[in-house]
């Protein structure tokens, strides 16, 4: 059977030791680490881990803030950050104490940012992601005073908020903007317009000209991520230039002077945001833990011959070539050939993906090296792989090569082009092949359809839908029709 497709093309990450320093290099998380090695014995915390709104101020001038409400906020905001990644040990009043009597000190992860290794930093900045993503996704309060009955509990049906829905919600954003990011091998890294990003989740596939309806949530969507990536920019996820204040001035009001003269036709004021490489990590965590097959450049590595090609079958060209790089720097220049030969090993079968990894053979032999030709001249005779080992060794300009025997010739020509079809590439190159084999050799339909390969009828089928030349396709059809028949249906 053909390799299962992953649902997302693969990412090339930074290294773990580029993405530690990165994370410790995100401003809410600085900020989390200062707190914490700022925190004593006399640090008062209440019953919920906070700091008491007393100590905001000294909080905040540590931090360099503003002192005023949004230092303290920033500073409260930093604290909760340091308690969730467990930077911080609260212990919380105990009962009947008063508000600040609980107690803080050094969490035993705090050590682990300076003595622990990059795997260690990434894993307590992935809580901090995590904490980050849920306050994103807590409900707006406009008037919490509403919210409370008159016994002092809080109504919590009136806030109309469905947290599973919304976390759905972001991550599918954090998603599709992943996912914009990979597109055409990684040419997508720029930032996407918020407009575009909220539609991708609010308009459907099939939609012509979005309804008013439609229209609205798109807009509702988008400020509601204008918030959520204010929130997330600082954990270094997101690179993100928020949409202009002076757009959301009611009608009568005034925007400020040098806002009124910009663009309004200026995409970027409506929001622009861009996944960072750390970003990338973290979202592919999340995703891992949802399940979701989100494959990385370097995942195969270790792994089997025929693990990496059956991994590799639908990778793109650029990604599969870095994969394989990867996999064989793990035998190092003296177990070339080895790797050659495991390699040779894996691409034989019958089965449907088998001629997918065949060509992924030769592409992995290609960048193995001259080292690998000793394990390729060994299967020449293989009715198989000859074919491709000749191939091979003709593009290096080696001697000795045998002339292929002419079944051998019409095997590999259905091999390639099984494996071209398999691929999905694009349809004027397909074209171009199958042309072009099919005029290297007269007689070439009275021959073909005897090979003796699982998808010689396929194949053949295949070719009369593609060749341009009607009485060709005709005799393509022909041809197939005969192997099915001589394959007994």
């Amino acid at each position: 059977m053909s390799a299962e497709r992953p649902s997302l093309p693969p990412v090339r990450l930074h290294s773990e030791a580029e993405l530690a320093r990165d994370a410790l290099a995100a401003p809410l998380f600085v900020r989390a680490v200062r707190l914490a090695r700022w925190a004593g014995p006399d640090t008062r915390v209440g019953a919920g881990g906070e700091l008491v709104e007393a100590q905001l101020p000294a909080a905040a001038e540590h931090l360099a803030l503003p002192a005023d409400e949004d230092g303290a906020a920033y500073a409260g905001e930093a604290w909760r950050l340091a308690v969730d990644t467990g930077l911080l040990d609260v212990t919380d009043p105990e009962e009947g104490a008063e508000d600040g009597d609980g107690t803080v000190a050094a969490g035993e992860n705090l050590a682990l940012l300076t003595g622990g290794s990059p795997q260690d930093v990434l894993g307590i900045w992935l809580d901090g992601l995590d904490a980050v993503h849920a306050d994103a996704t807590a409900p707006v309060l406009d008037d919490f005073a509403d919210l409370v009955g008159e016994d002092g509990s809080i109504d919590f049906d009136a806030l109309d908020w469905d947290p599973e829905a919304e976390a759905e919600f972001l991550d599918g954003v954090l998603g599709n903007l992943y996912l914009l990011t990979l597109a055409d091998n990684g040419a997508g890294e720029g930032p996407v317009p918020l407009p575009a990003l909220a539609a991708s989740m609010i308009v459907p596939d099939d939609m012509g000209e979005p309804t008013d309806d439609i229209l609205e949530q798109v807009s509702e969507a988008m400020m509601r991520l204008d918030d959520q990536f204010r929130l997330l920019e600082p954990i270094g996820i997101v690179e993100y230039r928020p949409v202009d204040e002076a757009l959301l001035v009611e009608e009568g009001e005034s925007a400020d002077d040098s806002a009124a003269g910009a663009d309004d036709e200026d995409v970027t004021r409506y929001g622009m945001v861009r996944l960072t490489p750390l970003g990338l990590y973290g979202v592919r965590a999340r995703m891992l833990e949802a399940g979701v097959d989100a494959p990385a450049v370097g995942d195969l590595a270790g792994k089997g011959a025929d693990v990496l090609l059956d991994g590799i079958a639908h990778y793109p060209e650029s990604a599969a070539r870095a994969e394989v790089k990867l996999w064989l720097a793990g035998y190092g220049a003296e177990g070339a050939a080895a790797a050659a030969a495991e390699l040779l090993a894996a691409a034989r079968g019958s089965d449907e993906g088998a001629p997918l990894r065949r060509l992924h053979c030769q592409q992995a032999l290609a960048v193995a090296g001259p080292e690998a030709e000793p394990a390729v001249r060994s299967v020449l005779g293989d009715p198989e792989l000859g074919g491709l080992a000749r191939v091979w060794l003709a593009e290096r300009g080696a001697a000795d090569v045998p002339a292929p025997p002419e079944d051998m010739i019409f095997w590999l020509a259905v091999d390639t082009i099984a494996a071209q079809l398999d691929v999905d590439g694009e349809l004027d190159e397909l074209q171009g092949l199958v042309e072009g084999l099919s005029a290297q050799h007269n007689g070439f339909f009275d021959e073909v359809w005897r090979v003796d390969h699982p998808a010689t009828a396929d194949v053949l089928e295949a070719m009369g839908r593609l060749h341009s030349d009607k009485k060709t396709a005709k005799e393509a059809r022909k041809a197939a029709f005969k192997a099915r028949s001589r394959a007994g249906g």
